[in-house]
């Protein structure tokens, strides 16, 4: 694990969210792209997929059904009578 030095504390970040070349941290790709909550979840098991466990089969899937999610809340977005957040669509 790496510590990284924030303004109030040091906070752990396991190796399998950090790039190995550039140092690049999934949290701060995932902010940088502003992605949404579920395309974000799904990115960071992407990116650890190859790293965390023996074989990538579990965080490809855990990606895919964050996928799965997102494509489910746009779905129910394109709905004329669906109001999501008191924004209707």
């Amino acid at each position: 694990m790496r510590y990284i030095e924030t303004e109030k504390m040091r906070k752990k970040i396991p190796d399998y969210y950090i790039g190995k070349i550039h140092g690049y941290e999934a949290r701060k790709i995932i902010e940088d792209y502003e992605l949404n909550y579920n395309i974000g979840t799904a990115v960071s098991y992407l990116l650890r997929a190859n790293r965390k466990h023996e074989t990538s089969k579990e965080c490809i899937e855990k990606a895919r059904e964050h996928l799965r999610f997102e494509l489910e809340r746009l779905e129910l977005l394109e709905k004329p009578s669906y109001v999501y957040k008191g924004v209707k669509a």
